[in-house]
């Protein structure tokens, strides 16, 4: 591993343990070079691989990175934890593994990430959707954010209100 302290790719494993239910090698690593430690994650590499569908009709391999990244610019300033989210392309991993086979369709993927992301934090939601709901005006962005407020039977207190 390239130590992301000094880029020198010489280190030593100190501890190794299974995380998240076993699906998961977390490693902690220390450089040899400069003594600094950081850790590793390993994840099974899945036999079959998947397609995504774009919109367009394009196909992509699946990557999860994509949807960490999808996720962490509709979350950007908002109180969601990095392992709430990564937690949240667990899941979402696992429902798609599971449904789909060789292909999935993009829309499915965004629409599994939209309903547990609302679950997790309005705003961000409603920041996702625009997107993967490809908003054309403010009308749309409006119409989502009533439907958020009808939907939410309960004042959560960590998530505050859209609009007052």
């Amino acid at each position: 591993m390239i130590c992301p302290s000094c880029g020198v790719n010489k280190d030593k494993v100190i501890d190794s343990r299974a995380a998240d239910q076993g699906k998961v090698i977390r490693r902690r690593r220390e450089c040899q070079a400069c003594r600094k430690r950081f850790t590793t994650r390993e994840l099974i590499e899945t036999s079959t691989r998947l397609t995504v569908i774009k919109r367009d009709g394009s196909r992509v391999p699946y990557d999860r990175q994509n949807l960490l990244s999808g996720l962490e610019k509709a979350c950007y300033k908002r109180p969601v934890s990095t392992e709430s989210l990564t937690r949240l392309v667990d899941e979402v991993e696992e429902d798609v593994f599971r449904r789909y086979d060789r292909e999935v369709e993009a829309i499915e993927l965004g629409r599994s990430l939209a309903q547990r992301l609302k679950n997790l934090d309005h705003v961000a939601y409603v920041r996702f959707a625009s997107v993967y709901k490809q908003f054309r005006d403010l009308d749309d962005f409006l119409e989502e954010v009533r439907e958020v407020l009808e939907s939410t039977d309960d004042e959560s207190p960590t998530q505050g209100f859209l609009f007052q």
